[in-house]
């Protein structure tokens, strides 16, 4: 049984909009603490998205992940995507440990979200390489630096929706 069963029961709580993420990162940045920001869609998660997760977690002290808005999935992975809907997602992802807060973007990009956040670390998963991920120029530009964080990717929702096919 988890160790504090009321942090897992008050998931929806760390669903926040953008202003509740800034006011919380700013605080936690006051108090010394390193912020990190992982994102994606996470629409069925999957032991892939757990090891990115606790990969990410291990570059700071407080974990962001910012989730796609279900308008943005459906143009990243096609349709009948999401499976799940934005907010049972956010609330799924928050009540995973090693995560502190969730907000949903709508924007293409998770571009605007770092501007305004300005975490320290911006972490991808292993599909990417420091050099390769596309936000790379915007986190720079305030001071920040992107990590890899994760496994190998060798795990995959849309191969995961095939096979059940």
């Amino acid at each position: 049984m988890p160790a504090n069963i009321s942090e897992i029961l008050n998931a929806a709580a760390r669903v926040l909009d953008r202003d509740g993420i800034i006011a919380e990162t700013k605080s936690a940045r006051q108090a010394g603490k390193t912020i990190v920001l992982a994102n994606g869609c996470f629409d069925v998660l999957h032991a892939g998205h757990i090891r990115y997760l606790q990969g990410a977690r291990e570059l700071g002290d407080v974990l962001v992940v910012a989730i796609n808005a279900d308008e943005q999935v459906k143009i990243l992975k096609g349709s009948g995507r999401p499976i799940l809907a934005e907010h049972e997602r956010a609330e799924l992802v928050a009540s995973i440990e090693v995560v502190d807060f969730v907000t949903i973007f709508t924007e293409p990009t998770v571009e605007q979200l770092l501007l305004a956040v300005k975490p320290d670390v911006h972490a991808k998963g292993t599909d990417y390489t420091e050099e390769t991920v596309p936000e790379r120029d915007v986190v720079r530009s305030y001071g920040g630096r992107v990590a890899i964080a994760g496994d190998p990717k060798n795990h995959s929702t849309s191969e995961m929706l095939k096979r059940f096919k």
